[in-house]
C-alpha cells in the first residue's frame, strides 16, 4: 500500500520542518508527537479509520472539531490540554498551507477552530514553611538521601522547571568564584542562574561524593537513577511526593499532593514576597513575555495587603466611634429597608 499525502507531510513536518527549519525543542516535538498520537487513537477507535488510511482530506474541520470534544468530555482532559492538542494541529495545518496550496481552503476551516477560554487558576505554591519542612525530610547519613536533598534543593533553589532539571550535565554547572548553573529551557534557550551558598555546599559535597569532579564526566547527567541513567519526570515526581508525604504527616502546612512545577511556584512567590522586581524574576524563570510572570504578582495578596499598608500607613484613624452611644444613628440604621 503506498503512503498517504497524510503521512508523507506529517513525516515532513517532524523530521524537516519542526527540526531543521523551526529547530523547536524536543520537548515541543514530544508535544506534537502526543497531539497526534492522540489523533490516530480517536480516528481508530472512534471513527474506525485505519492508520494508513487517514488523508488530509478525512481531517476535516468538523472531524477536529469531535477529537477535541472527545478529548475534553471522554478522556477528561483540561482544558488547557485540549488547547494545546490543538495548538499542534493548527502547527501543522499552517505548514501544508505552504507544501499544498490548492487545498488552502479546507486547511483554514481547521486552522480557524478556536481555542477554548479557561477560567484563571490560582497559582499553588508553598509558604517557606512547608518548603523548608520537605527538605527537612531526607536522610542526611545516606547517599540516596544526600542525592535527594540535592535534587530537590536545586530544583527549588533554580525555579528550574522538571525538564531543565534533569537535563543538567556536569559542565553546567559553575562553582567558583561566582556559582551559577546554565539551564535548558523552552525553545533551547539557555539561562544561567545563581545558586545560594547552602545549594553550592550540598553540590560539592555531591560531586565529589558520586566522583563526578573528573573533567571526563563533565558530560554526565548531574542527577540519575538506580539504573545509572538520567532521572525521567516521573522519578523526580516519586521523589519529591516520598518527602511531601512524610512532611505533610508531621505538619498540616504541607498539602498532601505536591507536583515538582510546584516548587518553582513556590521559588516564584517568596522571591516576589522577598521583594525582587519582576523583572528580574521574568529572567530568573526564563518566561518570554512577562505577562506570564505577572500571575504571581496577581496571586500574592498578601504582598498585595503589605504593600497598600506600606503606602497608607495613617491615613484611616484606628480610634473608632462607640456606635453603639449614638442613638439617633442607631435608629436611623434600623429602619433602612
Amino acid at each position: 500500500m503506498n503512503p498517504t499525502n497524510f503521512a508523507r507531510y506529517l513525516t515532513d513536518f517532524f523530521s524537516v520542518y519542526l527540526t531543521a527549519q523551526k529547530n523547536v525543542s524536543k520537548n515541543t516535538i514530544y508535544s506534537y508527537r502526543d497531539a497526534f498520537k492522540l489523533l490516530f487513537k480517536y480516528c481508530q477507535e472512534v471513527k474506525g479509520i485505519a492508520i494508513e488510511r487517514i488523508t488530509i482530506d478525512l481531517l476535516t474541520a468538523g472531524l477536529i472539531k469531535d477529537f477535541l470534544y472527545w478529548l475534553e468530555h471522554e478522556r477528561k482532559c483540561s482544558i488547557s490540554t485540549r488547547n494545546q492538542r490543538l495548538a499542534s494541529i493548527h502547527s501543522f495545518f499552517r505548514y501544508i498551507q505552504g507544501e499544498a496550496p490548492a487545498g488552502i481552503h479546507h486547511f483554514q476551516k481547521v486552522i480557524s477552530i478556536s481555542t477554548k477560554k479557561a477560567g484563571k487558576k490560582v497559582v499553588g505554591h508553598l509558604s517557606p514553611d512547608a518548603m523548608k519542612l520537605i527538605l527537612e525530610q531526607p536522610d542526611k547519613n545516606s547517599s540516596k538521601g544526600r542525592r535527594d536533598l540535592t535534587l530537590l534543593s536545586v530544583l527549588y533553589d533554580t525555579g528550574a522547571r522538571v525538564q531543565e532539571l534533569i537535563d543538567i550535565k556536569v559542565i553546567d554547572l559553575a562553582l567558583d568564584p561566582l556559582p551559577v548553573i546554565s539551564l535548558t529551557g523552552k525553545g533551547n534557550k539557555m539561562r544561567r542562574v545563581p545558586l545560594m551558598k547552602n545549594v553550592v555546599t550540598l553540590l560539592q559535597g555531591y560531586l565529589s561524593e558520586r566522583d563526578l569532579n573528573k573533567q571526563w564526566k563533565n558530560q554526565y547527567p548531574l542527577f540519575i537513577n538506580n539504573q545509572h541513567n538520567k532521572l525521567t519526570k516521573e522519578g523526580v515526581a516519586y521523589i519529591l511526593g516520598k518527602y511531601v508525604k512524610m512532611a505533610s504527616e508531621k505538619s498540616q502546612v504541607v498539602p498532601k499532593r505536591v507536583s515538582p512545577h510546584v516548587l518553582r511556584h513556590s521559588k516564584a512567590m517568596h522571591l516576589l514576597q522577598a521583594g525582587v522586581n519582576l523583572i528580574y524574576i521574568r529572567d530568573f524563570l526564563g518566561h518570554v513575555d512577562l505577562k506570564t510572570t505577572e500571575i504571581y504578582a496577581r496571586t500574592d495578596t498578601e504582598t498585595k495587603r503589605k504593600a497598600i499598608e506600606k503606602a497608607y500607613p495613617d491615613i484611616i484613624t484606628g480610634q473608632l466611634p462607640a456606635w453603639n452611644k449614638d442613638k439617633e444613628l442607631l435608629i436611623w440604621l434600623s429602619q433602612l429597608k
